[in-house]
């Protein structure tokens, strides 16, 4: 008689660790993904600012506006002119066809702590109907923010990434002609004051509304700090007692963002771009059981000129007529079981498998979370 054999007893140590192994990874669940806090949330108030401008590109080959049909070219430059010391009439300013001269909107972003005299990549595009800004000058142009105060000064060369010609009616046009960038073409002339160093705390805004990790976000400073130094005042804002001196303020809040921390689970989402047919889904997307029966309507629109000629001496007239034809096809749709999927990529074979395209996919995903089988929020965009 055979004696039955242990398989735990015939395994080797390897063996048997790589087994404990797998066992823990199948009972316990995944872990949070652990961040830095300055990964999840950033400082309330200390972000950049818009800044935009008027301006004029000169010294164009021929490529600017028409100012016929582009009076603000003209006032723009009979404005900057008039700075000067040199004054035009009107009668004459009508006159002028400054074929080398192109409006255009400056714009840039004055990042946080900006102090005066540093500069700023600026961004020119034009305003009008030139056909290109290559080879011009940007002229003085002062930056403005939201508030009206003028904060930089733009001027420079204006550089175009791309080249166009034209010839006997023919056009070849490489990149976008219209809008240029002038590296360090912006000084800056004035800081904006923020609110980091005022009061007795800082607030900490995380970068997506959660309790889960404004709670986990508290209790990280709380437990690195000192108790009663941070509380989550909302889902979003996270209120932290700093010091207050300057620079150890600064310091506190370089150690603070350090801080590592664990990020809860993203909720369930989906996104539809309903123009492109683009469809995204992140790892916290489930799918329960279902049955899915998709088909395919196909309508087909021919035309088909008829030509009616009367008979001679009739006195009638040869007419044209167009005969259509409809032709309706349906193909039959085949009833398919999509089995529960737990992870992204079941999800994703199982959406595969219908064989349908994505514009179909928009359709299919509504229908199944409209029967409760997909744990997901739908957000089209």
């Amino acid at each position: 008689m055979k004696t039955p054999t242990n398989t735990f007893t015939d395994m080797g140590p390897r063996q048997l660790v790589m087994l404990f192994l797998a066992v823990c990874l199948a009972v316990l669940p995944p872990l949070a993904h652990a961040g830095r806090i300055k990964e999840v949330a950033s400082i309330e108030g200390v972000r950049s600012n818009q800044l935009t401008g008027f301006g004029l590109v000169v010294g164009l080959d021929g490529t600017g506006d028409q100012t016929t049909q582009m009076p603000y070219t003209t006032q723009g430059l009979s404005n900057y002119m008039k700075q000067l010391g040199l004054t035009l009439p009107t009668a004459q300013l009508a006159q002028l066809q400054m074929k080398n001269v192109a409006a255009v909107l400056v714009t840039t972003q004055l990042p946080a702590f900006a102090r005066p005299g540093q500069t700023l990549d600026i961004n020119v595009s034009s305003l009008g109907n030139a056909k290109s800004l290559k080879g011009g000058t940007l002229i003085a142009t002062p930056l403005k923010g939201a508030d009206g105060e003028v904060y930089a000064l733009a001027q420079g060369n204006v550089i175009v990434a791309g080249a166009g010609a034209a010839a006997g009616g023919s056009k070849v046009t490489v990149n976008h002609l219209s809008v240029g960038r002038i590296p360090e073409g912006a000084q800056v002339e004035r800081a904006v004051p923020t609110s980091l160093q005022m009061g007795d705390s800082v607030s900490l805004s995380l970068n997506s509304s959660d309790f889960q990790t404004a709670r986990k976000v508290a209790a990280a400073v709380n437990q690195h700090f000192g108790s009663g130094i941070a509380q989550a005042l909302d889902g979003r804002t996270v209120q932290v007692k700093a010091p207050m001196n300057p620079n150890e303020r600064v310091n506190f809040i370089a150690e603070m963002e350090e801080l590592p921390v664990e990020s809860s689970v993203a909720s369930a989402k989906v996104i539809i771009n309903a123009r492109t047919g683009s469809i995204v889904l992140n790892q916290a997307v489930t799918l329960g059981a279902c049955a899915i029966a998709h088909g395919n309507l196909s309508i087909s629109i021919n035309s088909t000129p008829v030509i009616s000629q009367p008979n001679a001496l009739s006195g009638g007239q040869t007419v044209v007529t167009e005969k259509a034809s409809i032709d309706i096809k349906q193909e039959p749709g085949k009833l398919i079981q999509i089995p529960a999927a737990a992870q992204l990529s079941d999800v994703v074979r199982a959406l595969n498998s219908l064989g349908a395209t994505p514009q179909d996919l928009l359709a299919i995903l509504q229908a199944i979370k409209s029967a409760g089988a997909l744990n997901a929020e739908l957000e089209v965009i």
